[in-house]
């Protein structure tokens, strides 16, 4: 199935040694962002994903569309431009808790992307979409980009998922934050925030909560990502519950979890399976991310996926 993906792939630079990023002596080149995780790993499950962006001609941007193409990520929906540079972010290297993370994006190629882009994109042949709240903070044109995009692909009937992400340092104020994204999960498919971003969002304290707040404004499913304690799902007038938390042999670095966890519901809901599934295989991928420490190398193909599924530990 096409799935497409809307926002901004940068260059990764991760710390080699422990300690400030100020301080680091060597990185390792990679390339980051939410929306090209969830691609990277709905690739590898056998779908198409088609990543709607703009890079800049410059060596990063060639390192990214290089990266798509050897993920078998679809590039028909990239955009390129000679007035601005391809953005890109630094990680630091930590053994405990979330790294530090600066990013180096603002005026980036991906955050002047225009409505007038958007209107001229070709979607024959995609079936779903899916953004996050990451894109829309990064410029106004971005924010009116995703809109025209989310308008399009309503047009179309294509089912439409959303996670929140939220980049509280991308926007000029939590409240703005709260009301443009909730404005944005209005009426989607699948909505997928963390229990922290649900509470911030919503004002509610609890998984059950968070979804009642979503399914009022229209929402069809929303599955509440609890960390250690694994996921709530509830279907708009069906069935809810709790998915417990996969099992890991080794917590190496937690960034790309939830894009992992993205990418199995979404690959699961696209293949028509019941959202209590598509939770499981979500919780399995995000479990298997977090042993591994780039943002997603370690996202699997299917039989990998089958084989952990079956050994019963990450």
């Amino acid at each position: 199935m096409k799935i497409i993906l809307l926002g901004e792939p940068m260059g990764l630079f991760m710390a080699n040694e422990t300690g400030a990023l100020s301080q680091a002596r060597t990185f390792t080149a990679s390339i980051a962002g939410a929306e090209y995780n969830v691609a990277v790993g709905l690739s590898r499950l056998g779908h198409t994903p088609a990543y709607c962006t703009c890079l800049g001609f410059d060596p990063l941007g060639e390192r990214i569309l290089n990266g798509m193409r050897e993920n078998h990520i679809a590039t028909d929906l990239v955009m390129q431009t000679e007035e601005a540079q391809t953005g890109f972010m630094m990680k630091a290297f930590t053994q405990k808790g979330d790294p530090d993370i600066a990013y180096y994006r603002k005026g980036s190629a991906a955050s002047r992307i225009t409505t007038h882009q958007i209107d001229g994109l070709d979607l024959y042949g995609c079936e779903r979409l899916h953004v996050t709240g990451i894109f829309p903070a990064v410029s106004p044109s971005a924010l009116g980009a995703t809109k025209r995009l989310i308008q399009r692909a309503r047009a179309l009937d294509l089912p439409i998922s959303f996670d929140p992400n939220l980049r509280p340092q991308l926007w000029e104020s939590q409240e703005k934050m709260v009301a443009t994204l909730n404005a944005l999960a209005e009426g989607m498919e699948t909505v997928l925030p963390g229990i922290g971003e649900g509470k911030l969002l919503t004002g509610r304290d609890t998984p059950e909560g968070v979804a009642e707040y979503y399914h009022q404004m229209g929402v069809k499913n929303v599955v509440v990502k609890i960390g250690k304690d694994g996921a709530y799902f509830s279907e708009k007038g069906g069935k809810s519950g709790y998915s417990p938390a996969f099992p890991v042999r080794e917590k190496v670095d937690t960034v790309g979890a939830g894009d992992g966890f993205a990418a199995g519901v979404i690959s699961a809901l696209a293949e028509g399976e019941t959202l209590e599934e598509a939770t499981f295989r979500g919780n399995v991928i995000g479990a298997i991310q977090i042993t591994h420490r780039s943002d997603n190398e370690g996202l699997p193909t299917r039989e990998e996926l089958s084989k952990i599924i079956l050994a019963g530990i990450a």
